[in-house]
């Protein structure tokens, strides 16, 4: 465990972001606010959610995110950490986050490069929107935007194309902010279940300009409510 960092400047240390009823909001620096890109591509999935929703109750529904979140986030913060040289990276988290980490750690290894950044904070003028992205790194050798993301079971890709779109927003951003292009997307999914009660991973590779159009129609449909 010995990854490499650059850091990149921003040109700012972090924006300030704020919860509403509609969603999250970023402030940029020079004071408009922003949805987030999660809130925004939230329009993808609210039809297949509220189905769910009617289909297993509210209260069960509930549960089931809330537990599935807090998983996510535990994971996320180890692979962060792990990706950091923390050697505590895995102090006060269970074996069950462990054993979901672990089924990534081989991806991680060797197959990310220099990082270039984790957590970082971002928006673009162009799409309207700002976000958090997971890290931005060389994926196989090329300089990509990295998401990591947790689910019970292997997804189908037709099930995943919103985690590309949010990464080519995110790649739009960084761009904007950086200069460095961006066009390589990289999707890892720790998998409780993959073979036998056995955990894994996916790992979907993506390129940022086959996702473009859709994401711009979906800021469009946010933009279109959001003004009446």
């Amino acid at each position: 465990m010995n990854f490499k960092h650059e850091k990149v400047d921003l040109g700012y240390q972090d924006l300030e972001s704020t919860t509403e009823k509609s969603g999250r909001l970023y402030r940029i620096p020079e004071g408009i606010e922003y949805p987030s890109i999660t809130t925004v591509l939230s329009i993808l999935s609210e039809e297949s959610i509220a189905k769910w929703r009617k289909r297993v109750g509210n209260e069960q529904a509930d549960r089931i995110s809330t537990r599935a979140s807090r998983r996510g986030t535990a994971v996320h913060s180890v692979v962060e950490k792990y990706l950091d040289n923390d050697p505590n990276y895995m102090d006060g988290y269970t074996p069950d986050i462990f054993d979901s980490f672990r089924s990534i750690r081989g991806v991680l290894d060797g197959r990310i490069g220099k990082i270039y950044g984790q957590e970082l904070p971002l928006y673009s003028d162009h799409l309207r929107v700002a976000g958090r992205v997971d890290c931005v790194a060389e994926f196989d050798g090329k300089i990509s935007i990295i998401d990591f993301k947790t689910s019970k079971r292997l997804k189908k890709r037709k099930w995943v194309e919103s985690y590309f779109c949010q990464e080519a927003a995110y790649a739009i951003m960084w761009e904007e902010r950086t200069g460095m292009p961006v066009t390589q997307l990289v999707t890892i999914i720790t998998v409780d279940d993959i073979a036998g009660g056995q955990p894994g991973n996916q790992v979907f590779v993506e390129q940022r300009d086959n996702h473009v159009k859709k994401l711009r129609d979906t800021i469009e449909v946010y933009y279109q409510r959001t003004n009446g």
